[in-house]
């Protein structure tokens, strides 16, 4: 008997003893917990979007509270609560409770100072977004608890939150603290940072047209996408209207859960006429140079006149006078050489009807005619883009595609996850593309036309100087009740450049503009321009020559080439007229600098600076 007890007991000390301890040490203990840091959020420069700013918690432990009346009523006059609250709080028949959830540091520190038994700081975060309202819907927001509830923030939450941790005291059944037992620290294990293919310069200058656009023409909503074409990476994506994230509790719920760059489904208008302008293209059904089109205003089809925006028409026109003058019936002409399964094939091919697959919740997929229900009215307006529904983000994939050569890209907003301690990367998202659709020569040509767009027709607001752009207006009616509403469009624009070698992508479009012509090349391809022009500067991309010239409007201001004026002296410049106003700085005879430098083009009756000296 002696035997069986003394092999029990060693069977027990040993074999179960270290189960034993930790089950004891389970039922003993007491976590304070701490919470890991979240992974901060960084722009492809690693410029910080979304960090964490210190935010500790008051946590009581009720059974170690000596006097919960004098307790209840010093915790709330510090944090600032209702006595009667704070009291059933500490009170409870529970192992711990919260008294104040991430409280200002210095909250904290007086809780400190008080010294009460049974009440504890925990370590603790709270999200930041240094930039407020910037890129607000897609980094979304974290909750009280550092949990993604929406955007980026709610996509990648898993690497991001990384592992709590704490520190265990030991307790009586009765819950006071056991003496002679020393605290156990569990450090948390933070969560990865989230680098983006975002470039927040580019985000920057995409947020001051937006505000600019805002303050202008007071519009219903806005959108603006800025993408790489050749691999499909987000350089910017913006919406009006927006919100701070850090107080999204003091906007409505309809605003932060709506990216409308990748959820919002519309009519796109004639930004569409690019995929069928590339299709006739690629199928060898149109020469832009050789072959015309006779516009009457109008063209017949089922009985019906679909007419063109102009009224009376453009009259005898090439193909490349349709593309530049947006001309409806002519793209009606180009769909119906396509014929319905041509046509419709392309639209699916260039990703319209699926979601483009970014790394972003709420993606729509468009809406798209059933072919078998497809007419020749149908066909026909689906050629310029009426009568379908997309979303922003599909047409700028589309359009990357049929400017970079033929490719279609899946577009995504993730470039990598980084150990913050280390600098390591864990893991990183390569361009993923989905396959070719059209030829390198018919991208080509497309670009070809657009860029003519741009620098003869309804694009002039998008040109640049020293800069080949290319793009294409949009002017969509809105529908409600199955009815288009009267004066209320979505005017946009999409455009690219270099057109010889395409680096950026930039789609804007301005739901109901208030007080001025709704037309995208009135109102959107002079935001895009600017967008462009900014964005190429900050990105390092070179000037191009062989531009095509502007033909210039009423509204123009001419632009003259700056002269060579270095060397020259003060009797040669008073000879000499230039269409630019100059301003003289230092003493002497000769020109030793000037800005601009020769060869830029400015404004007729701009400034040059002169530098004189005798040397």
């Amino acid at each position: 008997m002696f035997l069986i007890i003394i092999l029990r007991l060693g069977y027990v000390q040993f074999a179960m003893g270290e189960w034993l301890t930790e089950r004891a040490e389970d039922s003993w203990s007491r976590d304070v917990p701490f919470e890991a840091k979240r992974g901060e959020i960084l722009d492809r420069n690693d410029v910080v979007l979304a960090t964490n700013v210190s935010a500790p918690s008051i946590i009581v432990v009720p059974r170690q509270v000596k006097d919960p009346v004098e307790a209840a009523e010093k915790l709330a006059n510090v944090l600032d609560l209702d006595h009667k609250d704070v009291y059933s709080d500490i009170t409870k028949n529970a192992s711990m409770v919260h008294v104040g959830r991430k409280v200002a540091k210095e909250k904290a520190s007086e809780v400190r100072d008080l010294r009460l038994p049974g009440v504890y700081i925990a370590e603790d975060s709270k999200r930041h977004y240094p930039f407020g309202s910037y890129l607000s819907h897609v980094l979304g927001f974290a909750g009280i608890d550092n949990q993604g509830l929406t955007g980026l923030e709610l996509y990648y939450d898993d690497a991001l939150k990384g592992d709590k941790g704490h520190v265990s005291f030991f307790a009586t059944a009765k819950g006071s603290k056991m003496p002679n037992l020393a605290d156990e620290y569990t450090a948390p294990l933070n969560g990865f940072d989230l680098r983006l293919t975002v470039d927040s310069q580019i985000q920057t200058i995409m947020e001051r047209e937006l505000d600019i656009a805002e303050a202008t023409y007071r519009p219903d909503g806005a959108i603006a996408i800025a993408m790489n074409p050749n691999t499909g990476e987000i350089l910017g994506m913006s919406s009006r209207p927006d919100y701070n994230p850090e107080h999204f509790r003091e906007v409505p719920a309809d605003v932060y859960n709506q990216n409308k760059p990748v959820w919002m489904q519309y009519e796109p208008g004639s930004t569409f006429k690019i995929i069928t302008l590339a299709a006739a293209i690629e199928e060898g059904e149109v020469d832009l140079k050789d072959d015309s089109f006779y516009d009457p205003g109008y063209i017949e089809v089922a009985g019906r006149n679909i007419r063109c925006w102009k009224k009376g028409g453009h009259g005898q026109q090439t193909f490349l006078e349709v593309v530049q003058n947006s001309c409806n019936p002519g793209f009606v002409e180009l769909g119906q050489r396509l014929g319905k399964d041509r046509l419709f094939d392309y639209i699916e091919n260039f990703g319209f009807g699926e979601k483009t697959g970014i790394d972003l919740q709420g993606e729509g997929t468009g809406i798209l005619f059933d072919r078998d229900r497809v007419g020749p009215l149908e066909l026909a307006t689906t050629s310029f883009g009426q009568g379908v529904a997309v979303t922003p983000l599909q047409q700028v994939t589309a359009v990357s595609a049929a400017v970079n050569g033929g490719y279609l890209y899946q577009p995504f907003i993730a470039k990598e996850f980084v150990d913050s301690l280390t600098g390591e990367i864990i893991e990183q998202q390569t361009p993923t593309m989905k396959r070719q659709v059209i030829s390198e020569e018919t991208s080509k040509e497309v670009r070809y036309a657009l860029e003519h767009v741009v620098a003869l027709g309804s694009g002039k607001g998008a040109y640049i100087d020293g800069y080949r752009v290319g793009g294409k207006t949009g002017t969509a009616q809105k529908a409600m009740d199955g009815r288009y509403l009267e004066n209320n469009h979505i005017v946009s624009f999409i455009g690219f450049a270099p057109a010889d070698d395409p680096q950026i992508v930039v789609y804007v479009a301005i739901d109901n503009p208030k007080d001025t012509i709704q037309f995208g090349g009135v109102v959107a391809a002079p935001i895009v321009g600017n967008i462009i022009e900014d964005s190429l500067l900050a990105m390092g991309v070179e000037q191009r020559s062989e531009q095509v010239e502007k033909e210039l409007t009423w509204s123009d201001v001419p632009l003259v080439e700056v002269p060579d004026l270095v060397g020259r002296t003060q009797r040669e410049l008073n000879e000499s007229y230039y269409d630019l106003q100059i301003e003289r700085e230092g003493e002497g005879k000769y020109v030793l600098a000037q800005s601009p430098s020769p060869g830029i083009k400015v404004s007729t009756g701009s400034t040059i600076r002169l530098y004189m000296g005798d040397n």
